[in-house]
Formats: structure tokens, C-alpha cells, sequence
């Protein structure tokens, strides 16, 4: 769930802290400030919840020695240099080190205002990233993040597990939203590699000289930085949108590939994101590259296809954001059980979470149902329903189960509270949650 990031404000400026701050704060930022870089580095550290914005040009430590100090402690902290005018070329050599931008004086608030959008951003994903590689350097951690018992997601699991101690490249492909990162996190954590290197690069988010820097290097000696095949060494090398590979890239990490020779030191996940119909992975990448790669391959199986997947993980989405927001979480009436289940979800569980935040903002004030959400979610108010039909008695099987699920949460696994409101005898209801797979233990 999204969290308020800080922002860094250092500058030996007083005037120039405040008024930077004060800008920031009214964009709805939590701000600190600082008089110096010293100052500032004995509260920011590795896993520092936001950005730095910093001058240059400084007294005793400058925004240079500060800036190398932060990238050696933690190289993927957004940094915002403000530079002098004349100082151009400095700046340019601050983003050669690692600066995420900068702005010359006198700077356009605005300007300022959308770098820091862009930078925690780019933090908030930094460091959602490192709290799941936390919770997953722990294998059992994987059935808590992979939610579903449908066939598919079994066999997803299965797959997960299996390829997961294999030792070959992996190729992961699905629909945008299905959680392909996820899986690749897993397959890392229930290996052979899981105490080692977990490195992540998108292959999208930069042009294609500062990507094949980023990805084989040469870096500069300055650089705290290590090119990602050189840091994943013995580990495990993610590369998000893989199909963003030009075709000299893409000769680059065949190469590193068949270099590596067998077993592979170094094991890397592809992950391919291709949108545009009538287009695979196959197509994007050369042939011998993906060969190499879809050895070992997963599909992510879309939402629309996950059954009653789709309530439990509402469910569970749900009662995350009601805590969050401090409310109760919504009721799910029958119909709009049905609703969630014949949607065809195009976003698949990425817009399975905004609707559950959506639906418990709107619980919370009291209007709106589901349906409404849904429909809100096409643009031409399209029919929520699938093409694919399905015989009533799944309807009723996913509702009846997610109604006990939620029943027996709400009491705390307490059977004869279950009993009551639900106006069960003690033998139904044991039955049906033996069939649903539901068991008392889970809720105490």
C-alpha cells in the first residue's frame, strides 16, 4: 500500500531550505531539512523512505562528496542536485555518478515539483522491491504472496517450485497485471540461489546506451555502481520488458549467455511483457536468444481464468485497504460476487487492487456499488460480462465459499459464531468447509 514518501531538503541556504520545503509540503510531501551534508548523513541511510534534493555548491562537505557518499551507501537513492548557472557541466558529471536530475537556479517550482513525482516513484518501486525480496528470502513466504487454489494457480505453484530448483534461464510471460515480477522473486527464493545476489533491471526505462552500460558496463572509475551482470554474479539477473532489447543488446546477452557455458553462474529471468496482438516473445526476440531463454518457461495464467481466485483475493485486498484506511471492509452481495466473476479483468490483479481500494473508499462514504466500479473501468461503459459462460452452480459454489471465508474471519474461527449468523447446523457447515478446503485452524 502506498506509504507518504520523505524528501531530503540540504542546502546550506536557510531561506532556500524553507521555501523548497514549503512548496514540497503544500504537494503533499513530508519534508526535512538539513544545513549540511554531514548533518544529513547521519539520518539518511540505506533504506532512507524517500529522495534527496541537495545543492552543490556547499561549505565543508559539497553536493558532490555528499552525492558519492549516498550512492556508496545506497546506489539506487533518487538524488536531485541544484546546481548554479554556469554549473551545468558539474551537474552532468553528478548524473555520470548517479544524481537522478537536476535543476538549475533559478528553477521552475513546477519543474521541481514533477521531478519529485518521478523520483519517489522510482523510490516507492525501489523499495516495495526490497521488502519483497525480504519477505521472500524465506521460501515458506511464497504461499502467502501467490493466493489462489484454482488449478491453475496449483499448477503455477508447482511449476514455481520445480523450475525453482532447475538451474537453467527462465523465460516468464503473461498478461500485463498477472504478476510476473512476483514469480520471478519466487523462483529466486525457493532455489539454490536464494542467500545470493537478486539483481532487477527493467530493459525499458532507459535508452540504449545508458541501458548497456547499466546492464555490461564498462562503468567509469568514479562509479560506485556495478554493471548488473557483474553484481548478479552467482545470483540471479531479472530483466523486466526483455523485449525492449535492440538487436545489438539482445547479441550482447546471447554472448554473456554461451560464455557462462553450463551450469550457468549466473541465472537469469526473463520477464516479457508484449502487448500488441498478434505479437509473442518469439517475435521480439532472436530466435537463438529466446531459444536459450523459453528452456524453462512460465505463463501466468490471467485473472478472468482463476474462478473463485478472483473473491479470495478481493477479499484479502480488501480487508487490507479497510485496515489501512481505518473502516470496515465492503459486504460482497451474491450479485456482486457474480459481477467480479464474469468481469474480464484486461488488468488482471493489478486492477483487482485498485478496485478493492476503490470499493473500500466508496464503502467508507456510504454510495456506490461495484458494478458501478467496473464499468468505470472501460470506456465506452462496456458489458462487465465475459464471453464465456458458466454453469450457475459455479456462481453459487465460489459465493457460498467466500461467504463462510469471510464469516469465519470476521469471528476469529469461532465455529458456533459461524453457526448463528449464518443459521447453519454445526454437520453443514463442517461439511461445506471440508469441501471448500477451508480449515478452523486458519482463522484462530
Amino acid at each position: 500500500m502506498s506509504k507518504v514518501m520523505k524528501i531530503a531538503i540540504v542546502d546550506d541556504e536557510q531561506d532556500m531550505r524553507q521555501s523548497i520545503s514549503q512548496w514540497l509540503a503544500l504537494s503533499g510531501y513530508d519534508t526535512e531539512t538539513f544545513a549540511s551534508a554531514e548533518d544529513a548523513l547521519k539520518g539518511i541511510g540505506p533504506d532512507y523512505p524517500g529522495i534527496v534534493i541537495t545543492d552543490i555548491k556547499m561549505p565543508g562537505m559539497d553536493g558532490m562528496k555528499f552525492l558519492k557518499k549516498l550512492m556508496g551507501s545506497d546506489s539506487a537513492l533518487p538524488v536531485i542536485m541544484i546546481t548554479g548557472h554556469g554549473d551545468v557541466p558539474m551537474a552532468v558529471e553528478a548524473m555520470r555518478v548517479g544524481a537522478f536530475d537536476f535543476l538549475e537556479k533559478p528553477f521552475n517550482p513546477d519543474r521541481m515539483t514533477e521531478l519529485a513525482k518521478k523520483a519517489t516513484n522510482a523510490r516507492r518501486l525501489t523499495l516495495d522491491n526490497r521488502a519483497l525480496r525480504r519477505e521472500l528470502s524465506d521460501g515458506g513466504q511464497l504461499m502467502k504472496k501467490l493466493i489462489g487454489a484454482s488449478p491453475v494457480m496449483e499448477r503455477l505453484k508447482e511449476d514455481i517450485l520445480d523450475l525453482g530448483q532447475a538451474d537453467g534461464h527462465v523465460l516468464i510471460d503473461g498478461e500485463t497485471g498477472t504478476g510476473k515480477t512476483l514469480v520471478a522473486h519466487a523462483l529466486h527464493a525457493v532455489g539454490a540461489r536464494a542467500g545470493k545476489k537478486f539483481v532487477l533491471l527493467s530493459c525499458s526505462a532507459w535508452d540504449e546506451e545508458v541501458l548497456a552500460k547499466r546492464l555490461f558496463g564498462p562503468m567509469q572509475p568514479e562509479d560506485t555502481q556495478l554493471p548488473a551482470v557483474e553484481e548478479a554474479r552467482g545470483g540471479t539477473l531479472v530483466l523486466e520488458d526483455v523485449e525492449a532489447l535492440s538487436d545489438s543488446l539482445q547479441a550482447r546477452l546471447l554472448s554473456f549467455i554461451n560464455d557462462q557455458g553450463s551450469p550457468a553462474e549466473t541465472r537469469i529471468v526473463a520477464i516479457c511483457n508484449m502487448q500488441e496482438q498478434d505479437r509473442t516473445c518469439e517475435d521480439a526476440l532472436r530466435s537463438d536468444l529466446f531459444y536459450r531463454l523459453a528452456a524453462l518457461r512460465i505463463t501466468l495464467p490471467p485473472l478472468r481464468q482463476r474462478g473463485e481466485d478472483i473473491l479470495t483475493l478481493f477479499t484479502r485486498l480488501s480487508e487490507q485497504f479497510a485496515e489501512e484506511y481505518g473502516c470496515d471492509a465492503p459486504q460482497v452481495s451474491a450479485q456482486e460476487a457474480a459481477q467480479l466473476l464474469q468481469a474480464p479483468w484486461p488488468g488482471n490483479v493489478r486492477q483487482l487492487i485498485n478496485l478493492a481500494e476503490r470499493a473500500v473508499l466508496q464503502s467508507r462514504r456510504g454510495s456506490g456499488t461495484i458494478a458501478s466500479l467496473l464499468m468505470s473501468d472501460h470506456d465506452e461503459m462496456q458489458p462487465v460480462m465475459t464471453t464465456e459462460g458458466k454453469p450457475l452452480k459455479e456462481y453459487v459454489e465460489a459465493f457460498e465459499r467466500m461467504l463462510i471465508d469471510n464469516t469465519m474471519r470476521r469471528h476469529k474461527g469461532s465455529i458456533a459464531s459461524v453457526m448463528d449468523e449464518l443459521c447453519l447446523p454445526r454437520r453443514t457447515l463442517n461439511e461445506k468447509m471440508a469441501k471448500y478446503g477451508l480449515q478452523r485452524s486458519d482463522y484462530l
